[in-house]
């Protein structure tokens, strides 16, 4: 029961099942995303710790960089199914259709260029607070 209840949660928010629907193009860095849902590095990472525990997405580290993709044919059937009706549902609403669009100037630009000005942001903030080199909040 907790697979279907965590699975439920994570994608009962807008900005989760915009993150899945990023990551269905292929793997993308935290900054990536927190460039493309346009909110705090902080809250980034909270979406993304949800989305992890549910075990929709999979993230590695690659030197400072965390990378996240949709979960892998080794997740459970219903994990499976729950991103496969997602993304089926998903793909022609406004929104999604915007953030594609958005994502490829995003990904045009360089990740550390991209990861760096977002440091350079958030220490203005929090000197600590680091996004690019964090896996959850």
């Amino acid at each position: 029961m907790f697979d279907l209840m965590a699975v439920t949660k994570a994608m009962a928010d807008e900005t989760r099942v915009r993150i899945l629907a990023a990551l269905e193009g292929g793997e993308l860095c935290v900054c990536q995303l927190t460039e493309l849902v346009a909110l705090s590095p902080s809250t980034v990472s909270k979406h993304l710790f949800l989305l992890s525990s549910a075990r929709l997405i999979e993230g590695r580290k690659q030197g400072r960089w965390i990378y996240y993709r949709l979960a892998g044919t080794n997740a459970a059937k219903p994990v499976q199914d729950a991103l496969k009706w997602l993304l089926e549902n998903a793909r022609e609403r406004p929104r999604i259709q915007e953030d594609r669009k958005r994502l490829e100037s995003i990904l045009a630009i360089d990740t550390s260029e991209l990861c760096g000005k977002q440091t350079k942001t958030t220490r203005k903030h929090a000197p600590s607070d680091n996004q690019c080199a964090r896996s959850s909040p």
